[in-house]
């Protein structure tokens, strides 16, 4: 009636049981903590050019530079339940033909126990900044916003917005690339 097995058994599931229980108190401890943390974004330069898209048919699509500062302090951000954050700066506006655009421009990995002060300048975009058209010519609402999802230990993944934004009027002409 009590062989070994049975104990183990019995053990092994108490011990899951007491587990479950710990890693539930560990989620519900931080699940309604504010992780939001003031951004100061800045844009020192911005360039437009019109280039060949090779996705489609034969037509031209804007592509965008943008040289920023970014500096926040994301310590607040982390506790117990924090294993690293996924930080991105993603640039949002509309066109003629989309309501909404949006395109990540930037991202990191900040892991627990690395610097959580940033404090970035002169940084150029990570990734390409096309328009599907001309949409970024002469574009006045371009919303720079950097973001973030919290990787917890236990729990779910929220996903927050900084609460620092940037508008950035685009250029209404086009730079020249020299041919060498």
């Amino acid at each position: 009636m009590n062989t070994v097995l049975s104990r183990a058994n019995s053990l092994f599931a108490f011990s899951l049981s007491v587990m479950a229980a710990l890693t539930f108190g560990c989620f519900i401890t931080t699940a309604f903590k504010d992780r939001s943390v003031p951004v100061d974004i800045h844009v020192s330069r911005v360039m437009l050019k019109n280039v060949d898209d090779f996705t489609g048919p034969r037509e031209r699509s804007d592509l965008g530079f943008i040289t920023f500062d970014l500096s926040a302090n994301l310590q607040p951000i982390f506790d117990w339940n924090v294993k690293q954050l996924f930080l991105y700066l993603s640039a949002e506006y509309t066109t003629k033909t989309n309501a909404l655009n949006q395109v990540v421009l930037w991202d990191k990995i900040v892991l627990r126990g690395e610097n959580t002060k940033l404090n970035l300048k002169e940084m150029k975009s990570k990734y390409f900044f096309f328009d599907d058209g001309n949409g970024l010519r002469a574009n006045k609402n371009i919303t720079l916003t950097m973001s973030w999802n919290v990787v917890p230990n236990a729990g779910i993944l929220p996903l927050v917005t900084g609460s620092g934004h940037m508008s950035v009027p685009f250029p209404e002409s086009y730079e020249t690339t020299k041919s060498y």
